[in-house]
């Protein structure tokens, strides 16, 4: 008997939490940016989890605090002293990948369930086994795995609830676990302060007999003789890093310094409940809280229709194009199927954005009068058509009026921070309904 999944949601600090419990996430997992794999995203004080454990309870949903870095001695004090004062607010479960920290919260918050964080790499049946011995309640399984290992490992472990991710942006790492941002930037990825280099802009060098070359599409390398390229060394320089050079070890598959696509597993929600997965996680703790509504709203109507027996190609693509408004790298389904193919790499840095976030109501000031105050995001214009998210689904509007600090005008853009706006809309839309245009 499968369980009904969770859709968990991240947390990056206490308003885009209440954002996602808000707009449907079953579960968001949240936690002190020290012990976050997210380190530079994450802000949450210990009174400020309470405060989202407070109010998740309050609508009958969850929060799972993080412990998920791997710690080194110097961490170990402080984790056992941050733990047993977060016990003590009622979380939903720890997610931990380290057996020390998890030696930790079974000792000293023996009530608290335990989850396996994906950086764990759990990728197999005995691994399952194993933290399932150990007391786990639930195992965030490796990205690698295709849904025919999911399934195996359900059929063989069917006690302990799986969890996977479902969409956001992928790690060239195996699960998560790189080394690249220590050595290029001295920021530890597997302390939470990983600076991305996968995303950034390299080009190759070539030395071969102490000459040295930059390539580029112009470059004759492929009428070169076997013997000058066997006897070459290639390097990327990246392109703000002009003179350091990182030699390329490279395989007959590529060189793995490169930049994943976004996974993205709307599509395929009930076949992954039918392989046995119990929770969907989506990827994002740095992410915006547009970002949040959307995907929300998305995969929330997807495992409800999957669940009921409607989800239907119509309304699988239906969905899909509406992630595709939000900004993102080209989507991928990963190795849900099978290994990740030639292509699943994302040419550049930048995202696609089709719609941009323009502002989320802060206030519904006059609902005769259809006054909203707004902090602006991009800019935003009169007579603009835009699409408002809303926890009771999308709606379309217009801009009718803009006021900017009592003055009317015709545009405004964002300058200030948490910039505030008067507008006035078609139609009244509740706190934290979101505004977005092309």
């Amino acid at each position: 008997m499968i369980k009904k999944p969770e859709l968990i949601l991240p947390g990056g600090d206490l308003p885009r939490t209440k954002i996602a419990l808000d707009f449907g996430a079953d579960a968001v997992y949240v936690g002190l940016n020290k012990y976050s794999l997210r380190k530079g995203e994450v802000r949450f004080d210990i009174h400020e989890i309470g405060e989202a454990i407070e109010y998740a309870h309050s609508l009958g949903k969850k929060i799972y605090v993080t412990f998920n870095i791997f710690a080194h001695n110097e961490h170990l004090k402080g984790i056992e002293k941050d733990m047993k004062e977060i016990a003590t607010l009622n979380p939903d479960a720890f997610i931990m990948a380290d057996i020390g920290v998890i030696q930790i919260a079974k000792r000293i918050a023996p009530k608290v369930p335990i989850h396996i964080s994906t950086q764990a790499n759990t990728t197999n049946i005995e691994d399952v086994r194993f933290w399932r011995s150990i007391g786990a309640k639930r195992v965030v399984l490796a990205r690698e795995l295709t849904l025919k290992e999911i399934a195996e490992i359900h059929k063989a472990a069917p006690e302990i609830e799986l969890e996977v991710f479902t969409h956001g942006s992928m790690c060239i790492a195996y699960s998560g676990r790189c080394l690249l941002s220590n050595y290029m930037t001295s920021r530890h990825s597997n302390l939470g302060d990983c600076a991305q280099p996968c995303r950034w802009n390299y080009r190759v060098a070539q030395v071969s007999n102490d000459k040295f070359q930059v390539l580029n599409r112009n470059s004759k390398l492929k009428n070169e003789s076997k013997f000058k390229i066997q006897n070459s060394k290639f390097f990327l320089e990246e392109s703000q890093r002009p003179g350091e050079y990182f030699e390329i070890e490279e395989m007959e598959t590529g060189t793995n310094i490169m930049s994943s696509k976004d996974l993205c597993t709307i599509e395929y929600i009930d076949k992954m409940i039918g392989a046995g997965v119990t929770g969907f996680k989506i990827e994002g703790r740095n992410k915006t809280d547009y970002y949040l509504a959307a995907t929300t709203i998305a995969y929330r109507e997807a495992i409800n229709l999957a669940i009921k027996k409607k989800y239907t190609p119509k309304e699988k693509n239906r969905l899909k194009k509406e992630l595709g408004k939000i900004a993102h790298r080209n989507y991928t389904t990963g190795f849900l199927f099978g290994d990740a193919k030639k292509g699943e790499t994302y040419q550049g840095r930048s995202p696609i954005e089709i719609y941009r976030y323009i502002g989320i109501v802060k206030e519904e000031k006059g609902k005769k009068e259809r006054l909203h105050t707004i902090i602006v995001k991009n800019k935003i214009r009169k007579n603009m058509d835009v699409e408002i998210l809303t926890p009771g689904g999308l709606k379309k509007d217009k801009i009718l009026r803009i006021f900017d600090q009592g003055f009317e005008t015709n545009e405004i853009n964002p300058g200030r921070e948490n910039q505030a706006a008067d507008i006035i809309l078609s139609k009244n839309h509740k706190k934290d309904s979101i505004l977005r245009a092309k």
